[in-house]
C-alpha cells in the first residue's frame, strides 16, 4: 500500500507540472460563418451608410465555437494566422417613452483576429472616420482617407498594424461636413514594386506615394492568452 500511494503521489505530481503545458497547447479556432443580410440605411448609420444602402452582409465571428462578434465586408489575411475584418454593430435606436425596441445596424470599428490564440483587438486606426474612410488592405498596411480632427481636412492616410503612428498623412483638400459629396475617395490602388499608394479624391486627380524602407512590425508570439503584441515601426 506504501509503495502504490508513494507512486499515485508521483504521478498526480507529474500530472499537476503538465496541466500548463496542456493548457497552452490547446488549440483554438476562429472562422466566418454564413453571411446574411440585415436592414441598414443612412437613417440607422448616418456616418457609416451610402444613401441608396437598403441592407448589409453581416458574418458571425465565431471563436471556439462561440459567438464572438458579428462582421460586416470582406475579411483580409495579415498572415497565416491572423486577419482582419471590420465589426458590425446592433446599436438600440429607442427614443426614451418608446414602447417597443428599436434596433439598427452599424458598421463599427475593425478587428484583429489571432486565430492561434483565439483573440481579438480592436484596431484603432489614426484619423479613421466612417464617413469618409474605406479602408484597403496590402499586407499589414491599411490605406484609406482619414478627416483630422477638426473634421475638415481630407487626408491621404496609411497606418499599420502595431504602430501607433501613420506611416503617411498627406492633406488632400478640405472637407465640408454634410455638403460634401459621398464616397469621398475612390478605393485606395496598390502597387507591390516599388511600394506606392494611390489615392484619388472624388473629382479629381489621382495622386500616388511612396512607401520606401517598410516591412511587418506585427508580433505574433505564443502566449495563448495575451493579447497581440506590437512593435514600434522602423524604416
Amino acid at each position: 500500500m506504501g509503495l502504490r500511494f508513494c507512486a499515485s503521489l508521483v504521478l498526480l505530481g507529474l500530472l499537476a507540472g503538465m496541466q500548463p503545458l496542456l493548457s497552452a497547447s490547446k488549440p483554438h479556432t476562429a472562422v466566418l460563418g454564413s453571411a446574411k443580410f440585415v436592414p441598414y440605411s443612412v437613417e440607422g448609420d448616418p456616418s457609416g451608410a451610402l444613401p441608396k444602402e437598403t441592407r448589409l452582409s453581416i458574418r458571425p465571428l465565431v471563436i471556439d465555437g462561440k459567438l464572438r462578434e458579428w462582421t460586416a465586408g470582406d475579411w483580409h489575411d495579415i498572415t497565416d494566422r491572423s486577419f482582419v475584418v471590420r465589426r458590425a454593430l446592433r446599436v438600440n435606436d429607442s427614443l426614451p417613452g418608446d414602447k417597443t425596441l428599436r434596433w439598427v445596424w452599424q458598421r463599427g470599428p475593425w478587428l484583429l483576429v489571432d486565430r492561434t490564440k483565439g483573440s481579438i483587438t480592436v484596431l484603432r486606426l489614426p484619423d479613421y472616420d466612417p464617413a469618409v474612410s474605406d479602408v484597403v488592405w496590402f499586407r499589414d498596411y491599411a490605406a484609406y482617407c482619414g478627416l483630422n480632427t477638426s473634421g475638415k481636412g481630407l487626408y491621404a492616410m496609411v497606418a499599420q498594424v502595431g504602430s501607433h503612428r501613420p506611416l503617411l498623412s498627406k492633406k488632400l483638400s478640405t472637407w465640408t461636413p454634410g455638403t460634401d459629396v459621398r464616397p469621398a475617395c475612390a478605393p485606395a490602388i496598390w502597387q507591390r514594386e516599388p511600394l506606392q499608394v494611390t489615392f484619388q479624391r472624388t473629382g479629381t486627380a489621382a495622386v500616388s506615394y511612396a512607401l520606401v524602407g517598410l516591412s511587418s512590425v506585427l508580433v505574433e508570439d505564443d502566449d495563448t492568452t495575451g493579447a497581440a503584441a506590437s512593435a514600434d515601426s522602423s524604416e
